[in-house]
């Protein structure tokens, strides 16, 4: 695991770039099966899910075997399964791993291709855990989520584009990578209307694979821009941050005011001035004070369960008592035995109930900002997630004056 040193408190200036969406090249990764011919995908970002979804897909074969031990290591391995089932008419696959944020039921998967005509079973030879089938073909078919489902979304437009007939998916998410997939699927050929909204239509193309004419250039991460834009709230001193997707970050945006932080949304960046800052011992220091605030994570276009973590960091900062609900991922409160360690005894406390789970705190610890908040905060967002999800982490943040290193 990657370990970092890193001294707190430091103003952090300059510029700073948001790379290309993890979430949104995945889905055209694995929409690359459907496929004739080799894709090609501009502003790929480095990052270690990238490369294993490459070494997936590279070790996938005309048997609709996916390999076990690199699907296990991260949740997005399930991509490509629908694309494969629709290509090669089966598939074997493990659970999709990944990160530990609370279950990964794959019904909405599964119920979807048996509706379209598929022959699921649990696997009786290893590595596999699941077997698919659809020795009659696939058709179109008209399915509902039970449930709002991003991969599930994606796999299943993935699917139907080689099916037989009209597929309509309906209580489909809103998520932007959806509309990105699609754009990018209809560039090539196919016919996908509706993404973007609750109800798809994919016409579908009765196994004729899909010429490639039209590359694919990765949109700015909108998870890592809200990232950085929590470390800007908290420590930048004018600040800017380029390439940030105000249109797809409006509820976060909202809350980020609402919580007393200054900021100004410029040509595609977002900056946050040196207002805030003064001279205390020859040195800078901060003194705004920023508010409580209660945060429900939602789907788009709601609050990203994924900035919940590092947004919590935010509001340990505040007056008052903040109030955070969770209603995407059951265990997205497991970093609060990192606060308990790095705040001492007064650490937030989860409450679970029916609905949601739920973190109530209120913490006076503006005092120690200077010394602790930016390793708290990357200790949280990042020690799990750093070489899954960020790219040259460290060298980023040091040429905004971070002073971070590996060890």
């Amino acid at each position: 695991m990657t370990k970092f040193l890193i001294k707190g408190g430091r103003a952090l200036e300059g510029e700073i770039e948001i790379n290309g969406s993890k979430n949104a090249a995945l889905p055209v990764l694995a929409s690359s099966v459907l496929f004739k011919e080799k894709i090609e995908i501009e502003n790929l970002p480095n990052i270690e899910d990238v490369k294993r979804m490459q070494e997936l897909l590279d070790k996938l074969d005309a048997d609709g075997r996916i390999d076990y031990e690199i699907a296990k290591k991260f949740r997005a391995s399930i991509l490509p399964v629908g694309a494969a089932l629709a290509r090669f008419g089966k598939v074997a696959f493990p659970h999709p791993g990944g990160c530990v944020i609370g279950e990964r039921p794959i019904d909405v998967f599964l119920d979807g291709w048996k509706i379209m005509g598929a022959k699921t079973k649990l696997s009786k030879s290893a590595p596999a855990d699941y077997e698919i089938t659809a020795p009659e073909g696939l058709f179109g078919v008209d399915y509902t989520f039970k449930i709002p489902s991003v991969t599930g979304t994606e796999a299943l437009i993935m699917t139907a584009v080689l099916a037989k007939g009209t597929t309509i998916l309906r209580n489909a998410v809103l998520e932007p990578e959806i509309k990105y997939l699609a754009d990018f699927l209809n560039a090539n050929g196919a016919q996908i209307a509706g993404a973007g909204t609750t109800t798809i239509k994919i016409e579908g193309r009765s196994g004729k694979l899909l010429n490639y004419s039209t590359r694919f250039i990765v949109p700015p991460d909108r998870i890592e821009a809200g990232s950085f834009a929590i470390l800007g709230a908290l420590l930048g001193k004018n600040l800017r941050i380029k390439n940030f997707v105000a249109g797809e970050l409006s509820t976060f945006l909202v809350l980020l005011f609402n919580v007393g932080v200054e900021y100004v949304l410029e040509n595609n960046s977002i900056i946050f001035p040196a207002k805030g800052w003064s001279a205390f011992g020859g040195k800078d220091a901060y003194k705004k004070t920023l508010r409580a605030s209660n945060v429900t994570t939602k789907e788009f276009p709601g609050f990203p369960t994924d900035l919940q973590a590092p947004f919590t960091i935010l509001l340990t900062q505040a007056d008052g008592i903040s109030i955070i609900h969770e209603t995407v991922y059951e265990n997205r409160f497991d970093y609060a035995k990192d606060l308990n360690f790095l705040f001492a005894h007064q650490s937030p406390k989860p409450i679970r109930t029916k609905n949601a789970h739920i973190l109530r705190f209120s913490l006076e610890f503006r005092n120690v900002r200077r010394i602790i908040i930016v390793p708290a905060l990357l200790n949280i967002l990042y020690q799990k997630q750093i070489e899954r999800g960020y790219e040259n982490i460290d060298y980023r943040l040091r040429s905004i004056g971070a002073d971070i290193k590996q060890i």
